[in-house]
């Protein structure tokens, strides 16, 4: 066995791990992917062919974290999909429930490997019950997952802002973390940007502001970064961070996707930009769900280490464990 697998395989059995560990190539490792999914068959159905989409329960994922080196993982549920108004479900929310309830069983095989947050649609009628329900269940009690693209979230919309409201002063309540994907639809061309992101700052996040709040994918969709509007959304949020927005101070970013293999130069920079000035501190690691043309954790990490970052810095995020991790 070569030195650096051996030292790679120690860091995997040690217990607790609080460091970054040797990845199986003899570089460092996240302790954590900070976003990743897990696909039910059931949910595969709903997508269809179209999306390349197969199932993936927590035997396959396992495999694939530990062939990047990565410890564990918080696994989002995708049961938002089920609450997508581009789509009418019979019976949605036992549907929703159910995918919830996968995700948890899956995530449970493991218990020292992965976590699981549960996934809504917040304009639902049904969004408080199940957060209330989730954070009823010792399975769900660390957080969920939002998806504003997917279930067409409109910032520009004050009864959306109402009912998003709602939402973040519940899960404050529970304690539970709140992990957003803020990016407006882009199927539907809807406004996103500067504005929608000072509207999230201002409206929501005084909210929730005993819990810890991920921005997903730098406050963009992926794969890639080329996404201007995105950008200009996540350029309010970094300088509310620089600022030292009382808003701000709770908020964590996390990378997945945003790097890929074709990114430009120009983009590449742009990301380690970003990721300076919200602070390397406030960066957490994950590569989305590994599944269609996406990029599976470990050619997922290497592409973010080509990222004009110092060694210390990749060092510096490899190590940084949201506080919702036990």
């Amino acid at each position: 066995m070569r030195w650096e697998t051996l030292l790679w395989a120690t860091a995997m059995l040690a217990p607790g791990c609080a460091t970054g560990g040797i990845g199986p190539s003899g570089r460092y490792a996240p302790v954590a992917d900070h976003h990743q999914h897990l696909f039910s068959p059931d949910i595969v159905a709903l997508l269809g062919d179209s999306r390349g989409v197969t199932p993936l329960d927590a035997d396959d994922l396992i495999p694939l974290l530990d062939s990047a080196g990565i410890r564990r993982a918080v696994v989002l549920s995708v049961a938002y999909m089920y609450g997508s108004p581009r789509r009418a479900v019979d019976d949605e929310y036992a549907k929703v429930r159910a995918e919830n309830d996968w995700t948890a069983v899956q995530a449970a095989r493991y218990p020292d490997r992965l976590i699981a947050f549960c996934g809504f649609n917040p304009l639902k009628d049904y969004a408080l019950e199940e957060l209330a329900r989730c954070a009823g269940d010792r399975r769900f009690g660390r957080g969920i997952k939002l998806h504003f693209g997917n279930s067409d979230v409109q910032l520009d919309e004050p009864a959306h802002v109402e009912r998003l409201r709602q939402v973040f002063r519940a899960a404050n309540e529970h304690g539970m973390a709140i992990v957003v994907h803020t990016r407006a639809s882009i199927s539907r061309k809807r406004p996103y940007g500067a504005t929608q992101a000072r509207i999230f700052l201002e409206q929501l996040l005084p909210l929730a502001a005993d819990v810890p709040v991920q921005i997903a994918h730098l406050a963009g969709t992926g794969p890639g970064y080329d996404d201007p509007s995105a950008d200009s959304a996540m350029a309010v949020l970094a300088d509310a961070v620089v600022r030292g927005n009382r808003h701000a101070r709770r908020l964590w970013f996390d990378v997945a996707s945003v790097v890929d293999t074709g990114i430009s130069p120009v983009n590449a920079a742009l990301v380690a930009r970003r990721i300076r000035q919200v602070g390397i501190e406030r960066v957490l690691y994950g590569s989305d769900g590994a599944v269609g043309e996406n990029l599976r954790p470990r050619q997922s990490w290497a592409a973010f280490r080509a990222l004009s970052l110092t060694d210390d810095e990749i060092a510096r995020i490899a190590d940084n464990v949201a506080p919702y991790f036990p």
